[in-house]
């Protein structure tokens, strides 16, 4: 009888246990959410490709379990990863990472399919590798958000491709809707040209027709460097510009360093009274010290990049990583009192319409309107020069460079283990 009660004891504790999951996000309005109703603010890093094919960081398991221990002791509940193959296996790593409470934002492009304003086309083979990409990140609770591309318009002159950004949405997320996947947040990140705001911001939220708007923008931003302040910075224009806007907005990489050392000063305005209302947060540039000198860790001294064949630019990218003093600690402390308290899913009621899509200004912005979008297939006109035409004729630095701040909620498996403890006592009788 003895052996049965133990074994009855036994498994009503391991189904009692406390389960751990990580709770997947959504848009509502101009705010993300988790499934338990807390608003999510962002506090990201920009988890940069390796430097060799397939220039995937999603790959090595054990690296991401030291990379997301670091992450998390940091303060991190989000990443930003520029280039993945959507044929390989990313169980590992972002099991890795949700184990830690923190999501993934994912571009899903490659240097082979990205959209470039030079070479204007959107066709089947970018379609299909953006959602192959989505197929095999959509398993993951941790995946909060897919990019359609990364600074694409880099000047005035690159406005027309714009539409081809929007008409890439609206067939990413065309092909969610029809493969009954969750509603994955579909957005862009861009470049911070002044010239071109808040145009293009706008015009990737604008019309009538929300299938074929962004879920979610967001801007590379360095402008806050060194001693500066919210207005000084030009942030206060940011949130002039953004504090109407209908979708969630956030800074998908920032982080000057022109100024060394850096103290990380403007997230005190991101997550504070300033801004926390309107933007979701923000994306540190970078986590590994590169050329650039925005690293967050390195995990070697640089080395001889013609005879060490895996870090063709000199620096190692694998190892036990290791806090650059004193940027990494600057900027642990900083988000540690950072706790903007948001509002509830049940509490909020948007507001914000879609803004006016905005004319076309002269040697600024081409697009004329809520233009028709190119259609699958379609390849940019050019009339007597390298720019292209912003009408469609169809129907329907770069990756080179208190809500709940780890979104995940606690499921105590209570009824189960009752549920074990009745069957196992029925069977011992």
């Amino acid at each position: 009888m003895y052996p049965k009660l133990l074994t009855v004891i036994f498994i009503a504790a391991l189904s009692s246990t406390v389960v751990e999951a990580i709770s997947k996000i959504s848009v509502k309005g101009s705010k993300f959410f988790t499934e338990d109703g807390n608003q999510f603010y962002i506090k990201g890093i920009a988890y940069q490709l390796t430097p060799l094919p397939p220039y995937d960081p999603l790959l090595d398991v054990e690296q991401c379990q030291r990379d997301a221990s670091v992450m998390e002791d940091l303060g991190a509940n989000a990443i930003r990863v520029y280039h993945v193959q959507a044929d390989e296996d990313h169980k590992g790593c972002m099991d890795a990472f949700a184990d830690k409470g923190i999501y993934a934002f994912v571009d899903l492009d490659t240097f082979d399919t990205q959209i470039e304003a030079k070479n204007l086309h959107w066709n089947e083979t970018q379609l299909s590798s953006f959602t192959a990409v989505l197929d095999e990140f959509s398993k993951y609770d941790n995946l909060a958000g897919v990019l359609i591309g990364n600074e694409v318009l880099t000047k005035p002159s690159d406005s027309t491709a714009a539409p081809y950004i929007k008409a890439a949405a609206r067939d990413v997320k065309a092909y969610r809707k029809e493969s009954n996947l969750r509603e994955i947040p579909v957005g862009y990140a861009a470049a911070d040209i002044a010239s071109l705001r808040p145009m293009l911001q706008n015009y990737l939220a604008c019309g009538d027709k929300p299938e074929e708007s962004l879920d979610y923008f967001c801007l590379n931003a360095y402008e806050w460097c060194g001693d500066s302040s919210y207005q000084l910075s030009g942030y206060s224009q940011l949130q002039k510009n953004a504090s109407d806007y209908p979708i969630p907005i956030f800074l998908s990489e920032t982080g000057c360093n022109t100024v060394p050392p850096r103290d990380f000063a403007d997230q005190d305005a991101i997550f504070g009274d300033e801004m926390s209302d309107t933007w979701s947060g923000a994306i540190i540039y970078e986590y590994i010290q590169e050329e650039n000198n925005y690293g967050l860790v390195s995990f070697a001294a640089k080395v001889d990049k013609e005879t060490q064949t895996d870090a063709p630019d000199g620096f190692v990218r694998s190892g036990t990583p290791t806090p650059i003093s004193p940027d990494y600690s600057n900027l642990k402390s900083r988000w540690a009192t950072l706790t903007p308290s948001g509002i509830k899913a049940d509490e909020y009621s948007p507001s914000a319409t879609p803004p006016p899509c905005p004319p076309p200004t002269s040697g600024i912005w081409d697009v004329d309107g809520n233009v028709v979008l190119p259609s699958l297939g379609q390849v940019a006109k050019t009339s007597g020069g390298d720019d292209a035409t912003a009408t469609g004729t169809a129907a329907a630095p770069s990756s080179s460079k208190k809500a709940s701040a780890s979104g995940r909620s606690k499921v105590a498996g209570v009824i189960i283990g009752l549920a074990g403890v009745l069957l196992c006592f029925i069977w011992w009788l």
